[in-house]
């Protein structure tokens, strides 16, 4: 388990993290979400006694890191996966982790294995794509069988079959009763990997919760309605004291009421219909409406072109983008 307190950390009068307390637990995949400098990086840093706290605390299984002996069989994490001496090779930047930490040699090849990258063992990290040193990264992690693992972005540079892959071995790890601890901005891979989620922004906690719970309270849930009887179900429906919300292309929204009951209350007054579907927001439009007043940076569109006098306005149709030639009507990568 990682316990943490108070947890503060000040860069001068910048507050990266302001006083953090909750608990990740063994046995389920905890997501860790946060927009852009949110403090979530400085945290795991904390966590790994690699930044120390201005305030409060965070313990291992009720210790402090550098008190850990031999903490890769305590604790196995993901941070930065270029952070690997690039003239050694795969093997011997885990042989060495391994003799600092009593853990031994044969598991140097069995974590290798495990991450696909027995064939390139010899290889030195300098020449790794940045999905090979992900890989690279993770088989640290897992070197001392620990019972605590954090990743930070660890689908980063991973092609489709690697991001299936951790997303398997995360949700095995917890399934063995393992701590699992995880940052990702994509939102889509969290919500098929995590059950448990912890949100901060501008470094406080916003949310500590379940993800079926944290989409729930932090999104909007409605049954959408499609039928040629428009008009008789409006009636039916507002004298039956249902809110309906008319939107585009004749879809009415209903909200507070199951499909069900609006199927039966549809079927008692002989009203066909075309749509009858329950709706509920993505983890990326919960996170979206929480997160909304505390994200530090904002894109915004870019100001459309000025036309000169003198000058004929731009040609209408798709940008031509580095490495793109037209080719009569249409385009084509070159």
């Amino acid at each position: 388990m990682i316990e943490l307190e108070g947890l503060t950390k000040r860069y001068g009068e910048k507050v990266a993290v302001n006083n953090l307390t909750f608990a990740v637990r063994p046995g389920v995949v905890t997501g860790f979400l946060g927009p852009n400098g949110a403090g979530k990086s400085t945290t795991m840093r904390m966590i790994l006694g690699l930044d120390r706290p201005t305030a409060g605390d965070v313990r291992i299984d009720g210790k402090h890191y550098d008190r850990l002996k031999e903490p890769l069989k305590y604790i196995g994490a993901l941070l930065e996966a270029k952070s690997v001496h690039g003239g050694r090779s795969a093997y011997n930047h885990l042989l060495w982790m391994a003799q600092s930490n009593g853990i031994p040699t044969r598991r140097v090849r069995e974590v290798l294995d495990t991450v696909g990258l027995s064939a390139v063992a010899k290889k030195k990290a300098k020449g790794f794509s940045l999905g090979m040193s992900q890989r690279l990264g993770i088989a640290a992690a897992l070197l001392g069988d620990p019972r605590i693992l954090m990743f930070d972005e660890p689908v980063n540079g991973l092609d489709p079959e690697g991001i299936h892959w951790i997303r398997t071995l995360m949700k095995t790890l917890a399934s063995e009763g393992r701590t699992v601890f995880v940052s990702s901005h994509l939102m889509s891979e969290m919500a098929l990997t995590a059950d448990h989620l912890v949100v901060i922004g501008q470094g406080r906690l916003l949310a500590d919760t379940s993800m079926a719970d944290f989409i729930e309270r932090n999104s909007r849930s409605y049954v959408r309605v499609r039928t040629p009887q428009r008009e008789r179900l409006l009636d039916v429906l507002h004298e039956a004291g249902v809110t309906v919300v008319e939107s585009g292309n004749g879809t009415l929204e209903v909200d507070g009421s199951k499909a069900e009951q609006i199927g039966e209350l549809a079927a008692r007054h002989q009203i066909v219909l075309h749509e009858l579907s329950p709706q509920q927001a993505s983890l990326e439009e919960a996170f979206m409406q929480l997160t909304a007043e505390s994200v530090e940076y904002h894109a915004h569109a870019a100001p459309a072109a000025r036309t000169l006098p003198g000058q004929q306005e731009p040609a209408q149709g798709p940008a031509q983008g580095p490495g793109e030639r037209q080719w009569g009507d249409g385009w084509r990568r070159s």
